[in-house]
């Protein structure tokens, strides 16, 4: 089995352990959009608590997948539904080499009074594989809808 198919399971499996550790819950929201930028991609989030969530991508410009790690906060007298979070988490890209990424993932969020949440988000990172090169240039747009509210992960016991 190739290299880069190895590192393709062992990401989802992580993933799928993650997910599959917590029991569905009333409270937030699952959401699947779409991300536009510097890399292109179709991505979620799914909450795992009160504030933080896991907010997987798969990016399309040069075939990858990753997982970010999200706190969120919202601001004090601001107005409902903005929110900012910082993030950090791995990406694994594939194609002629594969390189994997330790990236933070740092962004401003506006969920309407409707099921759609907009955003603006910065991933830059270092580049494991290449020395620990460093990276800027992830810049997006995302553009989300959002699932049936009360939705929520928790640990189970």
């Amino acid at each position: 089995m190739k290299q880069t198919n190895r590192l393709f399971i062992l990401n989802f499996l992580i993933f799928s352990l993650i997910i599959t550790s917590f029991n569905l819950k009333a409270q937030s929201n699952w959401e699947a959009g779409l991300r536009f930028g510097d890399n292109w991609s179709v991505e979620a989030t799914v909450p795992i608590g009160a504030k933080p969530r896991l907010h997987p991508a798969v990016y399309f410009d040069r075939f990858g997948v990753a997982t970010y790690f999200d706190w969120m906060f919202e601001l004090s007298d601001g107005p409902t539904g903005l929110k900012f979070y910082p993030g950090v988490g791995p990406e694994i890209f594939f194609g002629d080499e594969v390189d994997f990424d330790v990236a933070g993932d740092f962004g401003v969020e506006y969920a309407f009074d409707f099921p759609m949440t907009i955003g603006f988000d910065w991933r830059p990172g270092f580049r494991v594989t290449d020395g620990m090169k460093w990276k800027s240039n992830n810049w997006g747009f995302i553009v989300r809808y959002r699932f049936k509210e009360g939705t929520k992960l928790v640990p189970s016991n």
